[in-house]
């Protein structure tokens, strides 16, 4: 069987653990605590890796790792996508700033995201329409980035699927053109 890492990364509060929970095969390992941070409106936050798995129908598997959101933890987040097959950020749209969330993990990932295969979800834009799915595209886009980006409700299995569809999508793509 071979194995392929995917790495889960993004803003604290943006479904990490909850998006891994929903496709994983396996009872996820998470390494969340008691939030002693008053400022995230969360009663747990990961301070590891989250993890779970998924088998493709040809006999491979799919390897996910969840990054905690912290910003402290960023030297990890650059350390976790070594070697990884794709990327997922994940950014709440509900959050103060979130195109300056987006900013942090494209910095943080910017070497990455010149080999690595990277889809974008962006979470809660249904009672928080603004920043619209178009902002976050001309955001990205003045990074000379154009990665996919969608809306997504991280506890739906079908909506993280999509994402995961979308992100093998482009890996299948590079494969075939290099």
């Amino acid at each position: 069987m071979n194995d392929f890492k995917i790495v889960f990364s993004g803003t604290t509060g943006a479904g990490k653990t909850t998006a891994i929970a929903a496709i994983s095969e396996i009872p996820p390992v998470k390494t969340d605590v008691l939030n002693t941070d008053d400022t995230l409106d969360k009663a747990y936050t990961t301070v590891g890796l989250d993890y779970g798995e998924i088998t493709l129908s040809n006999n491979e598997r799919l390897r996910l790792f969840g990054t905690p959101g912290q910003e402290r933890f960023e030297f990890m987040w650059r350390i976790v996508v070594r070697d990884a097959l794709g990327l997922v950020i994940l950014i709440d749209n509900s959050r103060a700033a979130p195109l300056e969330d987006l900013s942090l993990y494209v910095h943080a990932f910017r070497s990455a995201l010149d080999t690595v295969p990277c889809v974008v979800g962006v979470g809660r834009t249904e009672h928080h329409t603004r920043p619209s799915i178009d902002d976050f595209a001309d955001h990205l886009a003045s990074f000379n980035l154009s990665l996919p980006i969608i809306p997504v409700d991280v506890r739906q299995k079908d909506d993280v699927t999509t994402l995961l569809h979308i992100l093998l999508a482009q890996i299948e793509s590079d494969v075939h053109t290099s």
